[in-house]
């Protein structure tokens, strides 16, 4: 069996279906992989919220009691402008060795690796021999998942209830030295979205002096954030991870971070925001007339927080990169919440990071997993948060595209995946799914 080119084959009809979030319109993508694992002997739900928008359970028991295993994707993408593109983003093209287009990072890829691992397993005959494997793929994770794992985990839980979840996250090689090291995503940072708001007096702005400019009181604001960072907060699985770098650190990990820049730069940038609250000052607003100075402003700040930080804990960082807010008169400003959700962590050690380490030792003898911390969010917090005992990673292993070239793609122009690495992680998921359940 050929699993690269099967891979390959199914991602370019999955990249050809437009699943740009809103609207999202996941249905006839959903069909097909429907069709695809109920031929291959798997019990198949599609739900959902709307018709429109269903999600896909696939099932294949054991023969006995024991683990579930979920294979998660989602099948939403976010939005591309072809006119900056080399090739189409609904081409599905293979060119150079890539294939090309929306979701080929972000994560048809990984839709077409697990389908196609599952598919071929079952193909031969093969079923657990204890627990049961599960294929998950879910629509909205780009906006939230309110039609996807949010609306699964609450509305159907015994549906989708699992032991081990793979997910993405993870996988590409971290680019240090000449190691080859794989991440594993085992936390995921929360989010503590807001808006800060500057007040003032309104004039002519042709008569400057008169008024009392509130977006210039923004302006120290965007200094602080540009020149101060929140405490250094070290979590059990970025110290997990600064241990597998070897990356010495006695209390402060500020000259770790130092000495890992030095020899690994790249990595460096990866690392840096895993230690911290981070604040990105991303939407600003003031005058609705370019003739009126403004006497209200408001900027939009994305702010990321490490795994089981409170919305309070984090307040208080962000007030020491800000000072503490005075009320949006005399120069001060007010802080206003507009989002927040803690993020978690599952534990470092577990039975599927043993499955995974031992198959990478087979498959890439000197290569190693390391665990790290998303610093984004995805729907493994989602089913953490549903279901207390689940071990949820992000891996989706990639031995041709580092980690920060892989970054670099998701959500941009010109996304495209190596076909190379389709094949490896097909392979991963067969292998992982035999040593988990059987």
């Amino acid at each position: 069996m050929d699993l690269q080119r099967e891979t390959t084959e199914l991602l370019q009809r999955l990249v050809r279906f437009d699943t740009v979030n809103p609207p999202g319109a996941e249905r006839p993508l959903q069909e097909l992989l429907a069709g695809v694992l109920a031929a291959a002997g798997f019990e198949v739900e599609l739900v959902g919220r709307t018709e429109e928008r269903p999600n896909l359970v696939a099932r294949l028991r054991g023969r006995a009691d024991g683990p579930t295993l979920g294979l998660l994707s989602h099948v939403d993408t976010v939005l591309a402008e072809p006119a900056e593109w080399s090739h189409d983003p609904w081409s599905g093209d293979v060119a150079d060795g890539f294939v090309w287009g929306r979701g080929t990072v972000d994560m048809k890829s990984q839709t077409a690796a697990e389908v196609t691992a599952a598919v071929s397993l079952a193909r031969e005959g093969w079923r657990p021999e204890r627990g049961e494997l599960l294929l998950l793929a879910v629509v909205d994770e780009e906006t939230g998942g309110g039609e996807g794992a949010v609306w699964l985990t609450e509305s159907h839980p015994d549906a989708v209830r699992c032991d081990y979840l793979l997910n993405e996250g993870a996988g590409a090689l971290l680019p240090v030295d000449g190691a080859r090291l794989h991440g594993v995503s085992v936390a995921e940072k929360g989010v503590l979205r807001f808006t800060l708001a500057t007040s003032g007096r309104a004039a002519h702005a042709s008569t400057p002096g008169i008024g009392d400019n509130a977006l210039l009181k923004m302006t120290p604001l965007l200094e602080a954030m540009r020149d101060r960072r929140a405490p250094w907060e070290v979590t059990e699985p970025t110290r997990a991870l600064l241990e597998a770098l070897e990356v010495t650190m006695d209390g402060d990990p500020g000259p770790a971070l130092a000495a890992l820049r030095a020899r690994a730069p790249r990595a460096a940038d990866l690392v840096e925001p895993m230690l911290a609250v981070t604040l990105a000052p991303t939407r600003i607003h003031a005058s609705e007339k370019i003739n009126v100075i403004p006497s209200h402003a408001e900027l939009q700040v994305d702010c990321r927080i490490p795994p089981g930080m409170t919305p309070e804990a984090a307040l208080e960082r962000v007030r020491s990169v800000l000072g503490g807010d005075t009320g949006a008169g005399a120069g001060g400003y007010e802080l206003r919440v507009d989002e927040s959700a803690i993020g978690n962590a599952s534990s470092v050690e577990s039975p599927l990071m043993d499955a995974i380490r031992d198959w990478l030792a087979e498959a890439d003898a000197g290569a190693r997993v390391v665990p790290t911390t998303m610093t984004a969010f995805t729907d493994s917090r989602t089913f953490r948060a549903a279901f207390e005992d689940c071990v949820a990673y992000g891996f989706f292993p990639q031995r041709h595209q580092r980690a920060d070239e892989t970054a670099g793609l998701m959500h941009a122009k010109d996304e495209r995946i190596d076909v190379r690495d389709l094949g490896l992680a097909t392979a991963c998921y067969r292998d992982v799914t035999r040593r988990l359940l059987g």
